[in-house]
């Protein structure tokens, strides 16, 4: 009897133990990622993770959460949640023991959880973004037999392409139907604004109402995607990104020539370069083999940044501060992470410690460019004249060296220092000063009996010394010596005549090795003038010239690199004796350099190829492989933005664990691999995909229930609506009123602004208004002053560009009005508008409604037509009354008055309250 009691008991306790672990297999599990991380990133890891680890136990790596803490035992027992202490911690009434230490305690709730995810095992996971992109399979719509094409059905209607089956599967989830199509005077101003950043004509849209074909629309698209247009709207996206800027910032800010930059994003976006060679070109351009001068140019992506003429500052430190700006817009632009968090500390949330910052640092260190005034290393755009002496030069290399490939590398040596004056060794890297100084702290100068030291220069094969200098002293000597102070002479160098700076070729003895030499200064006649040297370089001597003198050709070299050309900085590396050590700065101080590290790329992201380059260029490819989990989801989500008003992830800024999660994840990750593979890297084809949805297409009025279930539209049941960029704005209002240039490139222009804006100090320099057709450019071609940005545009939400700008938020302010009421640019628009208007009809309702057919499109509601009228009488009244405020109306540079009627007056007054409706303002 006991037996069979027994074996009855120990059955059930085997059922009960089978039970639970059946039960358990369907037990729906704990996803880390979307219930764990964020409920740990917002309660733990501040005092548990990259930035503090209390009680040594960081929750930011797996290996980190399951190793033993400070007292010795593991806070995270996987599959035993009862032996966590963390579970305990979390549960006790102690305010001194229970966690989070002074902060409100978990809930029940959340507390279950935990103990649930480290009952199952406490998997851990990598974030969404940090995982490579997968190409998930396109949601099904319909039935099996509307699929066919056998019957109607409403959803595989609709649909136009793959994106509408996501947003579609998304809609019906959250029982939501998507919006009717938007009516096409509408549909082609949003996508003309969209692709172009300018509104369609008139005669444009006319065709596109009157064209039945069914692909009128994407014929619409095509057009637009290859106007020259195209490349000027997304180039001015691409300007904040790269914080573009015709001056170089801080205090002084003065100019910079870099307009060739910008120019080259326009060509590329037009000629639809490849994403991924966007990318490669931009950051290591330079470092391909034979850079063409436009890959040179691209590389302006990163001479953006700012650079501090001020005097008595350190160059040093400013350099340091350029490349620490590179890496944190790398990450930015390209990677969507928060990547600057790390200068200092250990990540907080994501998976970067510390030291990677700085081996990703260790990529950009090389660069040559080093703070100097001069913003070298630079580009140099020859005249014609000089052009064709630099053709002389490489000829005679190629009849002076036999050997062809001998000859061909001479030719790209000697080419190279024409085109960019490198490698050379800047004047505030010399030391052991004796009489001398860092004038201004820019550039070395020495008097009378002064000394310097130039460190570890290889002369073998470098026979010859570039030096460019100046001063006012009159026969002054310069020495320079081998090794020591008193060492041998290797040569004695009158200083040049007094005057502009010039570069001088002294003939050296042949050395071989790494040398320190010593420069020293007899100047008897006037001691206390300053001999002041920018830089200097050492070269090999051209074939054929004689090795003890300076011969004919190296005085045309010399020639060249005297004479005046146009130049745009560039990125360049240095190598051998120009090369850098990177340390690890501690806690962010440049001043308190720690351990020694190499290039490398995060320990979380997949490896660098080994057989890439452990440079930017291989940096670069590595951003741009198949493999990479951020780039192409990066991309893809930012011109989403650029199209819809708010990414797929809103964070355009954050893919990281502490962005907004993606409100359509799958979704973006099918748009990234179609983009790195199908696309092969288009930016038009993308572009084109997305426009070409149903999604895109859908009118963007909300109803009651729309608003009630998504107010912010991030389930796609319309179409966007948003307020245009600053840019847009000021280009409409150009466009319709037909002021607006079409000239493309060249240098930045200075159109109408109010006076009092630049108040430059030290240099004295002024806006110096266009004339012409530059005063009706394009917004992008605009002169951009960092500490003065052009008013009407940062009223608009643009940046200053002082660092880069991923995100503009908009916002609605009163000055925004007063910008499009009183601005010079948008009341000598709403003048030429109402000119056109005049033109359009006999009475004012015609006048006026032919203006608004001009700007929107279509006829005017009676509504607002009644009440624009009634403006229209009103202020005709006032100037007929008081004819003299016609000059205020019109009170900017260049304005005629004395032609103006007070109808011509009112119609421009009614104009410009046109040009300031929402309607106007807003892409619907």
């Amino acid at each position: 009897m006991k037996t069979s009691w027994v074996l009855f008991g120990a059955l059930s306790v085997g059922a009960t133990v089978l039970l639970s672990s059946f039960l358990g297999f369907f037990e729906k599990r704990v996803d880390y990622n979307t219930q764990v991380k964020p409920l740990l990133n917002k309660n733990c890891i501040v005092c548990h993770g990259g930035v503090k680890k209390a009680s040594d136990f960081s929750l930011l790596f797996k290996h980190e959460a399951l190793a033993p803490a400070k007292s010795g035992k593991p806070a995270i027992v996987p599959g035993d949640a009862d032996a966590s202490e963390m579970i305990r911690r979390l549960t006790l009434s102690d305010p001194d023991e229970r966690m989070p230490l002074d902060h409100p305690a978990l809930k029940a709730d959340e507390i279950e959880l935990l103990r649930n995810w480290i009952d199952q095992g406490a998997e851990w996971g990598d974030h969404w973004a940090y995982l490579p992109v997968q190409k998930p399979d396109v949601p099904t719509l319909g039935t099996f037999l509307s699929r066919l094409g056998v019957v109607e059905n409403d959803e595989t209607n609709w649909a136009k392409n793959e994106i509408d089956h996501f947003i579609l599967d998304k809609l019906k989830q959250d029982g939501l139907k998507p919006s009717p199509e938007a009516d096409r005077a509408t549909l082609i101003r949003r996508v003309s604004l969209d692709l172009t950043g300018l509104p369609p004509t008139e005669k444009e849209a006319a065709d596109f109402v009157a064209d039945k074909s069914a692909d009128a629309y994407e014929k619409v698209v095509d057009r637009l995607l290859k106007s020259p247009a195209y490349g000027e709207r997304w180039t001015g996206m691409w300007l904040d990104l790269a914080r573009y800027a015709d001056t170089k910032g801080y205090e002084r800010d003065p100019g910079r020539k870099i307009w060739r930059y910008r120019d080259w994003l326009i060509k590329a976006f037009n000629q639809d370069k490849p994403f991924d060679q966007f990318t490669v070109e931009q950051l290591a351009g330079d470092l391909l083999p034979n850079p063409t001068d436009d890959q040179l140019v691209a590389t302006g992506f990163h001479r953006n940044t700012m650079t501090n003429d001020e005097g008595g500052t350190q160059d040093e430190e400013f350099r340091t501060a350029a490349v620490i700006d590179r890496v944190n817009t790398t990450w930015d632009v390209f990677q969507g992470t928060t990547f600057a968090c790390i200068q200092c500390h250990s990540h907080p949330y994501d998976p970067f410690t510390h030291d990677e910052y700085y081996k990703y640092l260790a990529f950009f260190n090389n660069t040559r460019d080093e703070d100097v005034t001069s913003d070298t290393p630079t580009l140099r755009f020859y005249k014609p004249a000089d052009s064709l002496k630099v053709l002389d030069l490489q000829r005679y290399i190629a009849s002076a060296v036999p050997e062809q490939k001998q000859a061909q590398a001479t030719i790209a040596q000697v080419t190279h220092l024409l085109r960019t004056v490198e490698p050379k060794i800047n004047s505030h890297d010399f030391d052991q000063y004796v009489n001398a100084s860092l004038l201004d702290a820019k550039y070395f100068g020495f008097q009378d009996k002064g000394a310097c030291r130039i460190k570890n220069v290889t002369l073998t094969g470098r026979p010859r010394l570039l030096i460019k200098w100046g001063t006012k002293a009159t026969n002054a000597l310069v020495t320079l010596r081998q090794d020591k102070p008193d060492g041998p002479i290797l040569a004695q160098i009158p200083t040049p005549k007094p005057g502009k700076d010039t570069v001088q070729m002294i003939a050296l003895p042949a050395v071989q090795g790494r040398h320190n030499l010593y420069l020293s200064l007899n100047s008897p006649e006037k001691p206390k003038d300053w001999v002041q040297i920018k830089w200097v370089a050492f070269t090999p001597v051209l074939p054929g010239q004689p090795q003890n003198a300076v011969g004919e050709k190296d005085k045309l070299l010399l020639e060249l690199l005297n004479a005046d050309a146009e130049q745009t900085p560039i990125m360049l590396d240095g190598s051998g004796d120009l090369t850098r050590e990177t340390h690890v700065f501690e806690r962010g101080n440049w001043l308190v350099k720690g351990k020694r590290v190499s290039p490398d790329v995060p320990k979380s992201f997949p490896a660098m190829d080994p057989k890439l380059p452990k440079n930017r260029l291989g940096l670069a490819r590595w951003m741009v492989s198949r493999e990479h989990p951020l780039t192409a989801r990066v991309a893809v989500n930012r011109f989403w933005e650029q199209l819809f008003g708010t990414g797929i992830v809103e964070t355009v800024e954050d893919m990281g664990t502490q962005g907004i999660q993606p409100t359509h994840r799958e979704l973006l990750d099918y748009l990234a691999a179609d983009f790195m593979e199908a696309d092969q890297w288009s930016v038009k084809k993308l572009l084109k995909k997305m426009v070409m949805s149903a999604t895109y297409q859908q009118q963007s009025s909300a109803t009651p229930e729309m608003l009630a279930k998504d107010p912010f539209n991030k389930l796609m049941a319309r179409g966007p609506r948003v307020r245009l960029s600053a840019e847009a704005v000021h280009d409409q209002a150009l466009a319709v009123s037909k002021l607006l240039s079409q000239k493309m490139y060249g240098p930045s222009v200075m159109p109408v602004q109010p006076d009092g804006i630049w108040q430059s100090p030290y240099d004295g320099e002024s806006w110096k208004q266009s004339t012409g057709e530059d005063l009706h450019r394009r917004a992008l071609y605009t002169y951009w002053k960092r500490t003065a940005p052009y008013p009407s545009m940062v009223t608009f939400d643009s940046p200053s560009r002082e660092f880069c700008q991923l995100r503009r938020l908009r916002t609605n302010t009163p000055l925004q009005a007063l910008v499009t009421l009183n601005d010079p640019v948008y009341v000598e628009a709403a003048e030429h508008l109402a000119n056109y208007m005049r033109s359009q009809g006999r009475t004012p309702e015609q006048q006026i409604q032919a203006g608004f057919r001009q700007v929107m499109l279509r006829d005017l509601p009676a509504k607002k037509l009644a009440v624009l009228v009634r403006l229209y009488r009103t202020t005709e009244q006032y100037y007929r009354q008081k004819p003299g405020d016609v000059d205020k109306l019109l009170d900017r540079p260049g304005a005629d008055c004395s032609a103006v009627s007070p109808q011509l007056a009112a119609l421009t007054v009614t104009a410009n309250t046109m040009l300031n409706l929402d309607e106007v303002i807003t892409k619907e």
